[in-house]
């Protein structure tokens, strides 16, 4: 998993094919249930780059994506946006939505 900030999280989404990125923050209740259940999709899918958006600390990149409730997921391809989800899923759900 990789923590980006509003300065590296453009170069990090471009280098890597197929990025899910967890826009959260540390008091956010939800946020925290999520957690546990991107670390299981991390473990079962090694194609897939977990990076997570603290909204607090990158503001540029929150106000970029238009972030309004967390958590919001977001799954890039080759550098752009595909899929947008908010709220807690299960990791079985965060695999349909990265694989469906």
């Amino acid at each position: 998993m990789i923590y980006a900030t509003d300065s590296d999280f453009n170069s990090i989404i471009k280098v890597n094919n197929k990025v899910l990125v967890d826009f959260f923050a540390t008091w956010c209740g939800p946020c925290r249930m999520l957690a546990p259940e991107l670390e299981k999709v991390e473990e079962q899918n090694n194609d897939v780059v977990i990076v997570k958006v603290d909204v607090d600390d990158c503001p540029q990149t929150a106000m970029q994506y238009r972030i309004n409730a967390i958590p919001c997921m977001f799954l890039f391809e080759n550098g752009k946006p595909t899929k947008r989800a908010e709220g807690y899923m299960p990791a079985e759900e965060i695999n349909r939505f990265v694989r469906g």
